[in-house]
């Protein structure tokens, strides 16, 4: 069964269209979790807003999640002291530590199966990347820690380990959260003019406008098309297979990541480039055969992450030439933390209040040369392909992808159904197939 565990057991609220002209303060577009945090803390502060959501709540991305809430992204911190200096790296950690201690406080009276574990990055060949990365974090102020060994089955050159991290279910979350917020479901925003949002009965009038839709679909500005692209990941959930007691992750870019809940064992790998082709589910369901030989499949699913082109969100003003719009995107592999972090950050910069850890996400923030030329060339590449079917967005060649059986835009990672329907942004219309 090709959909999420939480999709299984989830009831979410359902929220009415809307079909007339509105004034608002704020305008949230997208309602993922990121979009409905913003919506939680705007509402919580008595702002006033609305929050328009193409299709249903969490019906895209947060859906297909693994729910890890956790400020260890990777081997980052090493990267982010050489790159951006001790203050922002600081800046970094310390506004993922806040989200979760914000989901933390949240879930208290929440019934959402919210608990405490040890985050775990590993590396199968490089000892030393480990120990720098752990030197790195203690070097910021907060205690990791190197791990020799681990609950894994198989050897490891040691993994970093981050204690009372946590993990969820978003959907059971998202639907106390959601309750009572001003929200509505099936609005498509169609355009935006300089001081309206068209929907497809009427007009939205906002002083300023949130854009969480997790790719942002507003091209004339920010320039994400260059500063984004997007990657497949692919989960498979286990029965009969061992408790791990933690969230791992590899280092590498083609590892494999692990996780329990309930009484399954979550496995992640596969991965890809959005329109290239990978091994997708088969690489996952091999491994499980031959570790946990007794275990059985029970569910199977895929993501899609917005990666941005330095491993750090972009969060804040949407340009400089649009004082009043904000984005919050390119969470690479950590959505749901990044998504309680964009939401703090947002609900102050849109009431004009100072937060102390916006500076790092700045989207404004210069980008390195070779990263853009990488990410451009990859997209000049699809469009010059000679192909009739193209993806609506910008007009890049689509890939078939064999194991979805969809086709995907490898330049900005659109996807829609066989027949054309469209499934994944930026694209906003259907692909002619």
């Amino acid at each position: 069964m090709k959909e999420s565990v939480w999709t299984a057991n989830a009831n979410l609220p359902e929220f009415k269209a809307l079909c007339n002209d509105e004034k608002t303060g704020v305008l949230i577009i997208g309602g993922g979790i990121c979009g409905i945090l913003c919506a939680y803390y705007l509402q919580q502060s008595g702002i006033d807003y609305i929050l328009c959501e193409a299709s249903t709540i969490a019906g895209g991305i947060t859906k297909n999640t693994t729910a890890k809430i956790t400020s260890q992204h990777g081997l980052i911190y090493e990267k982010l002291i050489r790159n951006c200096g001790k203050e922002k790296a600081h800046m970094y950690l310390a506004a993922n530590q806040k989200a979760l201690a914000e989901y933390e406080k949240l879930c208290q009276s929440i019934d959402c199966n919210f608990e405490k574990k040890d985050a775990y990055t590993y590396s199968l060949i490089d000892r030393a990347k480990i120990e720098a990365e752990v030197a790195a974090v203690n070097s910021l102020g907060f205690d990791a820690d190197f791990a020799e060994e681990t609950e894994l089955p198989f050897r490891t050159k040691g993994a970093i380990r981050f204690k009372n991290q946590a993990q969820f279910h978003p959907l059971k979350f998202l639907s106390e959260i959601a309750k009572g917020l001003n929200i509505y479901e099936n609005t498509p925003i169609r355009e935006l003019t300089p001081n309206a949002a068209i929907t497809d009965c009427g007009k939205i009038f906002a002083d300023k406008i949130i854009v969480a839709t997790h790719f942002p679909f507003i091209n004339k500005h920010g320039s994400y098309f260059l500063k984004l692209y997007q990657h497949r990941s692919y989960v498979a959930a286990f029965e009969n297979a061992a408790d791990i007691n933690g969230m791992y992750v590899d280092e590498a870019s083609n590892g494999m990541s692990f996780r329990n809940h309930d009484k399954l064992l979550f496995i992640g790998g596969g991965g890809h480039r959005t329109g290239k082709q990978g091994s997708a589910w088969r690489e996952i369901v091999s491994f499980a055969e031959k570790y946990y030989p007794s275990s059985q499949l029970k569910y199977q699913w895929a993501t899609q992450d917005c990666m941005s082109l330095d491993e750090i969100p972009y969060i804040g003003q949407y340009s400089k030439n649009t004082p009043n719009m904000y984005v919050a995107s390119g969470f690479n592999k950590w959505g749901i933390t990044s998504s309680m972090a964009a939401a703090m950050i947002l609900s102050d910069m849109v009431q004009d209040k100072t937060n102390d850890f916006a500076e790092v996400f700045s989207p404004q923030r210069s980008m390195l040369k070779p990263q853009l030329f990488a990410n451009g060339f990859e997209a000049t590449k699809n469009l010059l392909t000679p192909t009739p079917k193209r993806c609506p967005h910008l007009g890049c060649a689509l890939k078939w992808n064999k194991a979805e059986h969809t086709w995907d835009c490898p330049c900005h990672g659109s996807r829609f159904e066989e027949n054309g329907t469209l499934i994944d942004n930026p694209a906003t219309g259907d692909a002619n197939i």
